[in-house]
Protein backbone atom coordinates (compact mmCIF):
# COMPACT_ATOMS: atom_id res chain seq x y z
CA UNK A 1 0.00 0.00 0.00
CA UNK A 2 1.45 3.14 -1.02
CA UNK A 3 2.12 5.73 2.45
CA UNK A 4 0.29 8.90 2.68
CA UNK A 5 2.76 11.75 3.66
CA UNK A 6 1.41 14.50 5.92
CA UNK A 7 3.44 17.04 7.99
CA UNK A 8 1.36 17.80 11.04
CA UNK A 9 -1.81 16.78 12.11
CA UNK A 10 -3.62 19.49 13.30
CA UNK A 11 -7.03 18.23 13.14
CA UNK A 12 -9.27 15.98 11.20
CA UNK A 13 -11.45 18.93 8.84
CA UNK A 14 -10.22 18.57 5.95
CA UNK A 15 -8.36 15.47 5.84
CA UNK A 16 -9.48 12.79 3.38
CA UNK A 17 -10.97 9.75 3.57
CA UNK A 18 -7.24 8.36 2.31
CA UNK A 19 -5.28 10.01 4.97
CA UNK A 20 -7.62 8.30 7.66
CA UNK A 21 -7.88 5.33 6.16
CA UNK A 22 -3.70 4.98 6.12
CA UNK A 23 -3.67 5.84 9.81
CA UNK A 24 -5.89 3.44 10.92
CA UNK A 25 -4.24 0.77 8.83
CA UNK A 26 -1.13 1.57 10.13
CA UNK A 27 -2.43 1.17 13.71
CA UNK A 28 -3.37 -2.02 12.98
CA UNK A 29 0.44 -3.00 12.65
CA UNK A 30 1.21 -1.13 15.81
CA UNK A 31 -1.40 -3.13 17.70
CA UNK A 32 0.37 -6.64 16.88
CA UNK A 33 3.36 -4.99 18.17
CA UNK A 34 1.65 -4.06 21.60
CA UNK A 35 0.77 -7.69 22.22
CA UNK A 36 4.46 -8.96 21.97
CA UNK A 37 6.29 -9.92 24.83
CA UNK A 38 8.57 -6.97 24.24
CA UNK A 39 5.93 -4.15 22.82
CA UNK A 40 8.54 -2.14 21.20
CA UNK A 41 10.40 -1.59 17.66
CA UNK A 42 13.24 1.01 16.38
CA UNK A 43 11.09 2.72 14.01
CA UNK A 44 11.81 5.94 15.91
CA UNK A 45 14.88 5.39 16.62
CA UNK A 46 17.05 8.85 16.49
CA UNK A 47 14.43 10.44 16.12
CA UNK A 48 13.32 13.30 19.29
CA UNK A 49 9.85 14.34 20.71
CA UNK A 50 8.35 17.02 22.87
CA UNK A 51 5.86 16.81 24.55
CA UNK A 52 4.12 20.07 25.28
CA UNK A 53 0.92 19.94 27.80
CA UNK A 54 -0.03 23.13 28.64
CA UNK A 55 -3.40 21.74 30.66
CA UNK A 56 -4.14 19.06 32.77
CA UNK A 57 -4.06 15.50 31.17
CA UNK A 58 -3.16 11.95 32.16
CA UNK A 59 -4.56 9.65 29.26
CA UNK A 60 -3.41 11.69 26.41
CA UNK A 61 -0.15 12.37 27.90
CA UNK A 62 0.97 9.21 28.78
CA UNK A 63 -0.52 7.75 25.69
CA UNK A 64 1.53 9.72 23.82
CA UNK A 65 4.21 8.79 26.11
CA UNK A 66 4.09 5.41 25.75
CA UNK A 67 3.46 5.70 22.10
CA UNK A 68 6.48 7.49 22.03
CA UNK A 69 8.85 5.31 23.86
CA UNK A 70 7.38 2.07 21.71
CA UNK A 71 8.68 3.68 19.06
CA UNK A 72 12.10 3.87 20.38
CA UNK A 73 12.21 7.49 20.43
CA UNK A 74 13.89 10.27 22.44
CA UNK A 75 11.39 11.68 24.25
CA UNK A 76 11.67 15.12 26.44
CA UNK A 77 8.16 15.95 28.75
CA UNK A 78 7.52 19.55 29.15
CA UNK A 79 4.52 21.14 31.90
CA UNK A 80 3.55 24.47 32.22
CA UNK A 81 3.59 24.44 35.57
CA UNK A 82 6.80 25.28 37.08
CA UNK A 83 8.19 26.06 33.34
CA UNK A 84 9.78 29.18 31.90
CA UNK A 85 6.09 30.29 31.29
CA UNK A 86 5.47 31.38 34.61
CA UNK A 87 8.17 33.79 34.23
CA UNK A 88 6.43 35.43 31.37
CA UNK A 89 7.94 32.66 28.54
CA UNK A 90 5.66 32.58 25.70
CA UNK A 91 4.57 29.65 24.40
CA UNK A 92 6.44 30.43 20.52
CA UNK A 93 9.47 31.60 22.71
CA UNK A 94 9.51 28.09 24.61
CA UNK A 95 8.51 26.13 21.47
CA UNK A 96 11.74 27.77 19.90
CA UNK A 97 14.13 27.45 22.76
CA UNK A 98 12.72 23.43 22.47
CA UNK A 99 13.69 22.75 18.43
CA UNK A 100 16.80 24.83 18.75
CA UNK A 101 17.60 21.42 20.84
CA UNK A 102 17.07 19.70 17.14
CA UNK A 103 13.22 18.41 18.33
CA UNK A 104 11.95 16.81 15.29
CA UNK A 105 8.21 16.49 16.18
CA UNK A 106 6.10 18.59 18.89
CA UNK A 107 3.25 17.49 20.73
CA UNK A 108 0.96 20.00 22.22
CA UNK A 109 -2.09 20.47 24.47
CA UNK A 110 -2.99 24.03 25.27
CA UNK A 111 -6.22 25.47 26.24
CA UNK A 112 -6.05 28.12 23.31
CA UNK A 113 -8.12 27.16 20.01
CA UNK A 114 -5.47 27.26 17.31
CA UNK A 115 -2.14 26.78 19.76
CA UNK A 116 -0.70 23.76 17.38
CA UNK A 117 -1.81 25.74 13.80
CA UNK A 118 -0.06 28.94 15.29
CA UNK A 119 3.02 26.99 15.99
CA UNK A 120 3.24 24.65 12.92
CA UNK A 121 3.02 28.28 11.13
CA UNK A 122 6.26 29.34 13.16
CA UNK A 123 8.52 26.68 13.47
CA UNK A 124 10.15 23.97 11.46
CA UNK A 125 8.88 20.63 13.75
CA UNK A 126 6.71 18.15 12.92
CA UNK A 127 3.01 19.38 15.04
CA UNK A 128 0.81 17.02 16.33
CA UNK A 129 -2.27 18.69 18.14
CA UNK A 130 -3.06 16.40 21.38
CA UNK A 131 -6.00 19.02 21.86
CA UNK A 132 -6.73 22.76 21.73
CA UNK A 133 -9.55 24.08 23.70
CA UNK A 134 -12.88 23.28 22.59
CA UNK A 135 -11.23 22.77 18.71
CA UNK A 136 -9.98 19.49 17.92
CA UNK A 137 -8.84 16.11 19.46
CA UNK A 138 -7.61 14.57 16.26
CA UNK A 139 -6.30 11.23 17.59
CA UNK A 140 -9.30 10.97 19.84
CA UNK A 141 -11.40 10.91 17.00
CA UNK A 142 -8.90 8.17 15.21
CA UNK A 143 -9.11 6.01 18.08
CA UNK A 144 -12.46 6.28 18.51
CA UNK A 145 -12.61 5.13 14.42
CA UNK A 146 -10.59 2.40 15.11
CA UNK A 147 -12.61 0.46 17.97
CA UNK A 148 -15.28 1.15 15.76
CA UNK A 149 -13.70 -0.74 13.14
CA UNK A 150 -12.62 -3.59 15.06
CA UNK A 151 -15.84 -3.90 17.27
CA UNK A 152 -18.51 -3.50 14.66
CA UNK A 153 -16.53 -3.99 11.78
CA UNK A 154 -17.12 -0.72 9.72
CA UNK A 155 -17.55 2.79 9.48
CA UNK A 156 -19.10 3.15 6.17
CA UNK A 157 -23.28 3.86 6.77
CA UNK A 158 -22.39 3.32 11.06
CA UNK A 159 -24.94 5.14 12.44
CA UNK A 160 -23.03 6.53 15.48
CA UNK A 161 -25.17 9.22 18.56
CA UNK A 162 -22.52 11.52 20.00
CA UNK A 163 -24.36 12.48 23.10
CA UNK A 164 -23.68 15.12 25.88
CA UNK A 165 -21.71 18.65 26.09
CA UNK A 166 -21.28 18.80 21.77
CA UNK A 167 -20.13 23.26 22.87
CA UNK A 168 -17.32 22.48 24.41
CA UNK A 169 -16.23 19.62 23.29
CA UNK A 170 -12.92 19.17 21.08
CA UNK A 171 -13.59 15.42 21.02
CA UNK A 172 -17.22 15.82 19.03
CA UNK A 173 -15.60 17.72 16.75
CA UNK A 174 -12.99 15.87 15.63
CA UNK A 175 -15.30 12.96 15.64
CA UNK A 176 -18.01 15.04 13.45
CA UNK A 177 -15.44 15.49 11.04
CA UNK A 178 -13.75 11.20 10.95
CA UNK A 179 -16.87 10.24 11.19
CA UNK A 180 -18.34 12.33 8.14
CA UNK A 181 -15.65 11.48 6.07
CA UNK A 182 -15.58 8.03 6.52
CA UNK A 183 -19.47 7.50 5.72
CA UNK A 184 -20.76 7.29 9.02
CA UNK A 185 -24.17 8.83 9.69
CA UNK A 186 -23.93 11.06 13.09
CA UNK A 187 -26.58 12.34 15.39
CA UNK A 188 -25.81 14.79 18.37
CA UNK A 189 -28.21 15.07 21.49
CA UNK A 190 -27.99 16.81 24.48
CA UNK A 191 -29.14 20.07 25.40
CA UNK A 192 -30.40 22.45 23.61
CA UNK A 193 -28.33 25.17 25.15
CA UNK A 194 -25.43 22.75 24.87
CA UNK A 195 -25.36 21.95 21.19
CA UNK A 196 -24.17 24.65 19.03
CA UNK A 197 -26.07 26.94 16.50
CA UNK A 198 -26.27 25.56 12.78
CA UNK A 199 -23.98 22.24 13.78
CA UNK A 200 -26.48 21.08 10.91
CA UNK A 201 -24.29 22.28 8.20
CA UNK A 202 -21.78 20.11 9.23
CA UNK A 203 -23.88 17.23 7.98
CA UNK A 204 -24.93 15.70 11.54
CA UNK A 205 -28.37 15.51 12.66
CA UNK A 206 -29.88 16.67 16.10
CA UNK A 207 -31.89 15.95 18.68
CA UNK A 208 -33.25 16.46 22.31
CA UNK A 209 -34.82 13.43 22.61
CA UNK A 210 -32.05 10.77 23.60
CA UNK A 211 -34.69 7.78 23.82
CA UNK A 212 -35.63 8.52 19.95
CA UNK A 213 -31.68 8.84 19.13
CA UNK A 214 -30.76 5.64 21.40
CA UNK A 215 -33.72 3.60 19.20
CA UNK A 216 -32.02 4.87 15.97
CA UNK A 217 -28.32 4.46 16.76
CA UNK A 218 -25.59 1.67 16.77
CA UNK A 219 -23.00 3.35 18.62
CA UNK A 220 -23.49 5.90 21.63
CA UNK A 221 -20.13 7.95 22.27
CA UNK A 222 -20.96 9.38 25.76
CA UNK A 223 -18.95 13.11 26.52
CA UNK A 224 -18.14 14.22 29.87
CA UNK A 225 -19.99 16.79 31.32
CA UNK A 226 -17.95 19.42 31.93
CA UNK A 227 -18.19 20.15 35.26
CA UNK A 228 -16.08 23.36 35.48
CA UNK A 229 -17.94 24.95 32.79
CA UNK A 230 -21.45 24.88 34.23
CA UNK A 231 -21.06 27.71 36.13
CA UNK A 232 -22.39 29.38 33.14
CA UNK A 233 -25.85 28.29 33.96
CA UNK A 234 -26.72 26.17 30.60
CA UNK A 235 -28.25 23.66 32.47
CA UNK A 236 -30.83 23.61 35.45
CA UNK A 237 -28.71 21.40 37.42
CA UNK A 238 -26.65 17.99 37.32
CA UNK A 239 -30.21 15.86 38.24
CA UNK A 240 -31.78 17.25 36.21
CA UNK A 241 -29.40 16.58 33.43
CA UNK A 242 -28.93 13.00 34.22
CA UNK A 243 -32.40 12.16 34.21
CA UNK A 244 -33.06 13.62 31.08
CA UNK A 245 -29.85 12.62 29.08
CA UNK A 246 -27.91 10.50 31.23
CA UNK A 247 -27.09 7.11 29.81
CA UNK A 248 -28.77 4.29 32.59
CA UNK A 249 -29.20 0.63 32.05
CA UNK A 250 -32.96 1.58 32.09
CA UNK A 251 -32.72 3.65 28.48
CA UNK A 252 -30.56 0.80 26.69
CA UNK A 253 -32.62 -1.76 27.97
CA UNK A 254 -35.32 0.14 26.48
CA UNK A 255 -33.55 0.59 23.13
CA UNK A 256 -34.13 -3.07 23.06
CA UNK A 257 -30.47 -4.18 21.26
CA UNK A 258 -27.08 -3.83 21.80
CA UNK A 259 -25.41 -0.70 21.33
CA UNK A 260 -21.79 -0.36 21.79
CA UNK A 261 -20.93 2.20 23.95
CA UNK A 262 -18.16 4.85 24.26
CA UNK A 263 -16.44 7.70 26.23
CA UNK A 264 -13.53 9.57 26.21
CA UNK A 265 -12.71 9.98 29.71
CA UNK A 266 -12.61 10.77 32.30
CA UNK A 267 -16.37 9.89 33.40
CA UNK A 268 -18.50 11.64 35.48
CA UNK A 269 -19.89 8.23 36.73
CA UNK A 270 -23.86 8.55 37.46
CA UNK A 271 -24.19 12.04 35.64
CA UNK A 272 -23.26 11.30 32.10
CA UNK A 273 -23.37 7.99 32.57
CA UNK A 274 -24.07 5.22 35.33
CA UNK A 275 -21.25 2.37 36.40
CA UNK A 276 -23.32 -0.33 35.28
CA UNK A 277 -23.42 0.73 32.02
CA UNK A 278 -19.97 2.29 31.71
CA UNK A 279 -18.89 -1.14 32.95
CA UNK A 280 -21.47 -3.34 30.96
CA UNK A 281 -21.10 -5.99 28.31
CA UNK A 282 -21.24 -3.29 25.29
CA UNK A 283 -19.04 -1.07 26.67
CA UNK A 284 -15.23 -0.85 24.73
CA UNK A 285 -13.94 2.49 26.95
CA UNK A 286 -11.31 0.47 28.26
CA UNK A 287 -10.60 -0.74 24.58
CA UNK A 288 -10.39 3.22 23.71
CA UNK A 289 -7.36 3.52 25.59
CA UNK A 290 -5.38 0.79 24.05
CA UNK A 291 -5.99 1.85 21.02
CA UNK A 292 -5.04 5.33 21.83
CA UNK A 293 -1.76 3.94 21.96
CA UNK A 294 -1.97 2.24 19.13
CA UNK A 295 -3.00 4.95 16.94
CA UNK A 296 -0.67 7.53 18.10
CA UNK A 297 2.25 5.29 17.42
CA UNK A 298 0.76 5.32 13.63
CA UNK A 299 0.25 9.39 13.45
CA UNK A 300 4.01 9.74 15.38
CA UNK A 301 5.60 7.35 12.49
CA UNK A 302 3.84 8.37 9.72
CA UNK A 303 4.76 12.09 10.33
CA UNK A 304 8.17 11.18 11.17
CA UNK A 305 8.57 9.85 7.69
CA UNK A 306 7.12 6.51 7.60
CA UNK A 307 10.37 4.93 6.02
CA UNK A 308 11.66 3.12 8.71
CA UNK A 309 10.48 -0.95 8.48
CA UNK A 310 7.78 -1.78 11.68
CA UNK A 311 9.90 -4.91 12.25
Amino acid sequence: MRQVRFNHLLGLAGVSREVITEILDSAEAFLEVLERPIPRVPSLRGVTVANLFFEPSTRTRISFELAEKRLSADVVNFSSIGSSMSKGETILDTARNIEAMKVDVVVIRHSAQGAPHFLAERINAAVINAGDGTHEHPTQALLDMLTLRHQVGRLEGLKVLILGDILHSRVARSNIWGLRTMGAEVTLCGPATLIPREVESLGVNVTHNLDEALAWCEVVNVLRLQLERQREGLIPSLREYQRSFGLTRERMERAGREIVVMHPGPINRGIEIDSDVADGPYSVILRQVTFGVAVRMAVLYLIAGGERVIE
